[in-house]
């Protein structure tokens, strides 16, 4: 590897510097407020940084945050066209005895994907989501693999889920760390989706019941996520807002009454506003750089990220970021899309605080005969000087 030109050097660290904003003096950062909870994280929904944590990895009983998993499966069924919105379920006995939270469907009759969808997500119903897993996979208990495999795909190393409710068992856990993970996949993934959990009430059966996320009413920045309680876990909260374009995310697991978890959780996305900003400095597939390749039918190949490069640091730090790119000089085709070819790196000071892999945004076939070989002569010549 080497470093690029001193020119493509300085455009970098000057792309940054005008992505930022100027500070005259120097932002003092308080310590992260204590919460009365078992357990919480903040963090920031583009870079997925955690910015707070309190037992972040504990295992818990998520209680009905568990349908945030059911839900995900469910609109990951319907993108993937497994499943329709339109589609009838019919509702089995089990789903209909299923006690708790309900949305009040009832045995033999058949609600749409999208009415149980809601159900799930605004009235928390139990019933909504034994039914729809029993759509999907056709048990309870089938669908919990399907669970648990999400959560692996995902990252989230300390869940296991049982059912898909979250009623109590001994083998069905979360943290809030997890659960955070899960809420960033919900908002990115699928926005589309993601628009049912700011809605404030959804009327079914002739019955109308209110979204139990208290901070819905309360801060108008907020548009997410879900609530749970059960006796063993306490008051929880999973709950995501947006204010001047930077989006957040908290989880807070174990608190005492359904007025403190949401208090508990404003204080977090406060303090998260108040300190820290984002900035995303380069997109997916945005050309950084021209790459030089040998033996190709092309002499350069673009250079850019496989995603965002998003960055969250306390506010007055992110003007003082330096990034530099390194670009493999021996690039021999065939290159496929893709390709890891290089490297950026964003540092603050001497301190590395992001590095990500540089990929060709295009293929690169091989070139002529005569390429190859003209190539293969000037690359013996330059490994005898370099």
């Amino acid at each position: 590897m080497n470093i690029i030109s001193f020119a493509q050097r300085v455009f970098l660290s000057l792309s940054l510097l005008s992505a930022s904003a100027a500070w005259a003096d120097q932002q003092v950062i308080p310590s992260a407020p204590q919460l009365a909870a078992k357990s919480y994280v903040l963090v920031d929904a583009a870079s997925g940084k955690v910015l707070v944590e309190n037992n972040g990895d504990q295992r818990l009983p998520p209680a009905s945050l568990t349908k945030l998993m059911t839900a995900y499966i469910a609109t990951l069924e319907i993108r993937k066209g497994q499943i329709g919105e339109q589609d009838m379920v019919t509702v089995s006995e089990k789903a209909w005895r299923t006690g708790g939270s309900r949305m009040f469907i009832q045995v033999g009759t058949q609600v749409s994907v999208s009415d149980l969808l809601h159900g799930i997500i605004i009235q928390s119903g139990n019933d909504a989501s034994v039914a729809l897993a029993e759509y999907i996979a056709g048990s309870e208990e089938a669908f919990a693999d399907l669970m648990n495999a999400a959560a692996e795909r995902l990252g989230m190393s300390n869940s296991h889920f049982m059912n898909a409710t979250g009623l109590p068992n001994p083998e069905h856990y979360s943290s809030a760390h997890d659960m955070a993970i899960l809420a960033r996949a919900i908002i990115n993934e699928d926005p589309n989706h993601y628009a049912i959990y700011s809605q404030k009430e959804f009327f079914w059966n002739n019955i109308k019941q209110p979204n139990r996320n208290l901070l819905l009413w309360r801060d108008k920045t907020v548009d997410g996520l879900k609530t749970g309680h059960t006796d063993e876990a306490g008051y929880c909260l999973v709950s995501s807002a947006v204010r001047d374009g930077a989006r957040m995310i908290t989880a807070v697991f174990g608190t005492n009454s359904e007025t403190a978890r949401a208090a508990e959780t404003q204080k977090l996305l406060t303090y998260g506003f108040r300190f820290f900003e984002t900035r995303t400095f380069y997109k997916q597939g945005q050309e950084l750089a021209q790459a030089q390749v040998w033996k190709g039918a092309v002499r350069q190949v673009k250079a850019g990220l496989a995603s965002d490069l998003s960055l969250t640091l306390p506010k007055g730090q992110l003007d003082k970021l330096q990034a530099g790119m390194t670009l493999n000089p021996q690039l021999i085709a065939p290159i496929a899309k893709g390709d890891v070819i290089g490297k950026v790196e964003v540092k603050l000071g001497d301190e590395v605080v992001q590095s990500t892999d540089l990929i060709a945004l295009d293929a690169v076939e091989e070139g002529s005969f005569f390429r190859r070989l003209w190539d293969s002569i000037s690359l013996f010549f330059f490994g005898l000087f370099n």
